[in-house]
């Protein structure tokens, strides 16, 4: 799925039910920044493979744990933020939050695509993919859009909430 928003789905659908235990705006990075290598392979139409050595467990699991210590870096810059986004929860998280979020995303993309794509080789340095199953295709993108719609749902159920306990804070300090 290079660079489509279909990633944004798992993203979305389990990254906000469990933001309090993953680092949300981690997640979602690292959900999507391994398509960065074939954007880059058809916008400079490099010679190398449209899922490239970013798309093996390997080096998808380096990129989770770069992106994982410097979003934890950044996070006293964006905290407040990401809060007003409902993206964390009012506690701080651990750096173990921050590292799982970026690994978990990163594994989940390399799982998605690699029954897509012939040329994924998610093991490497084995030369096979051994999950290449174009079947799946239609299931893979079904449960995409499920789980973004589901994310969208619970993402809209946060901010009425939010809405209603700030109109029922108001309400109690004007009795």
């Amino acid at each position: 799925m290079p660079f489509t928003p279909f990633h944004l789905g798992p993203a979305f659908g389990l990254g906000l039910p469990f933001r309090k235990y993953l680092h949300v705006p981690t997640f979602i990075l690292a959900n999507i920044i391994l398509d960065v290598e074939p954007f880059l392979v058809l916008f400079l139409d490099l010679r190398y493979p449209l899922h490239g050595y970013f798309h093996t467990f390997l080096l998808a699991l380096f990129v989770g744990l770069s992106l994982g210590y410097t979003m934890f870096l950044l996070e006293k810059f964006l905290h407040k933020f990401y809060g007003d986004l409902l993206l964390e929860p009012n506690g701080k998280l651990s750096l173990k939050s921050f590292m799982a979020a970026g690994v978990l995303g990163t594994t989940i993309h390399i799982l998605l695509d690699a029954p897509l794509y012939s040329e994924m080789q998610p093991f490497y340095p084995l030369t096979v993919n051994p999950l290449y199953n174009p079947v799946l295709s239609a299931t893979i993108y079904n449960v995409c859009v499920w789980l973004g719609i589901i994310g969208v749902i619970y993402y809209m159920y946060l901010l009425v909430f939010r809405g209603y306990m700030h109109f029922h804070s108001k309400a109690q300090q004007q009795i």
